[in-house]
């Protein structure tokens, strides 16, 4: 498993392509730019920014690997693999949900440092911003290794003027994951500032549950893979939408003057 986890780091960061890291950051500027964090004021966040990168391809490693291993080896324990597949909408909850807590929880490393290095104390505005920075970090990461991957298989503009739009379905699904990845980390950053952080940690492991159950969906033939994206779409649109409406409360708005 050590040497597997090792190939995907590698193969995380092979076939880099210039367009691919550019739309990344493209996406990850058009997002964070909704949040207005304060880049300049606070040249820190430019370090919580870059430790969510880091985390980024190690916390897919852990979930993808050890973590995905010891799910189904405890599933198998107690049911066959036909039943699991029968029962494949009930039974993806469980541990779709820890995987959305693992994720989560690695993601919110930085959040957590920065709260411990301001005494525990932080008001819900700089809790927020600080939390869309750390989850563009991730996501931005994570983005690019889509990115990669897909022009790896020789996508072109021409993929789109021979065979329609559908070609674009790949960078669509990561603009709104990289939303996503925001969106549930400034949130618990907010709860951070409220006295809440536990409960909205819990539920930003729901939001990555509801966007990634969607893939279960199609594999059922429930919703068709262009219904997915929408759904997806839609549910981060929600999110990312209650989080500004936070953001925007004045108590919410308020970012202290103290450096970390």
């Amino acid at each position: 498993m050590l040497q597997q986890m090792l190939q995907f780091f590698v193969y995380f960061f092979s076939s880099p392509s210039v367009w691919g890291i550019g739309l990344a950051l493209f996406f990850g500027v058009v997002w964070l730019a909704c949040y207005r964090p304060p880049l300049v004021k606070k040249p820190w966040l430019w370090a919580v920014l870059a430790a969510g990168a880091v985390l980024a391809p190690v916390t897919l490693a852990i979930v993808s690997y050890p973590l995905r291993y010891g799910v189904s080896l405890a599933y198998g324990k107690f049911w066959t693999a036909e039943t699991i597949n029968k029962w494949a909408l009930l039974a993806s909850l469980p541990s779709m949900y820890l995987f959305g807590m693992v994720r989560e929880g690695f993601k919110l490393l930085p959040l957590v440092v920065v709260w411990w290095r301001k005494g525990w104390q932080i008001t819900p505005g700089l809790g927020l911003a600080t939390g869309a920075v750390c989850g563009a970090g991730f996501g931005i990461l994570e983005a690019m290794w889509a990115h990669n991957y897909i022009f790896s298989t020789g996508w072109s503009w021409e993929n789109v003027q021979l065979q329609g739009i559908g070609q674009l379905v790949g960078f669509w699904e990561s603009f709104f994951l990289l939303g996503a990845n925001l969106a549930s980390t400034a949130l618990v950053g907010w709860g951070m500032g409220r006295g809440r952080w536990w409960q909205l940690y819990l539920l930003s492991a729901v939001v990555y549950l509801v966007v990634n159950y969607n893939y279960v969906l199609v594999r059922k033939e429930i919703v068709s893979a262009t219904q997915a994206e929408f759904i997806i779409a839609a549910s981060v649109l929600l999110v990312t939408g209650i989080v500004l409406w936070l953001r925007g409360n004045n108590e919410g708005s308020q970012i202290d003057s103290k450096t970390v």
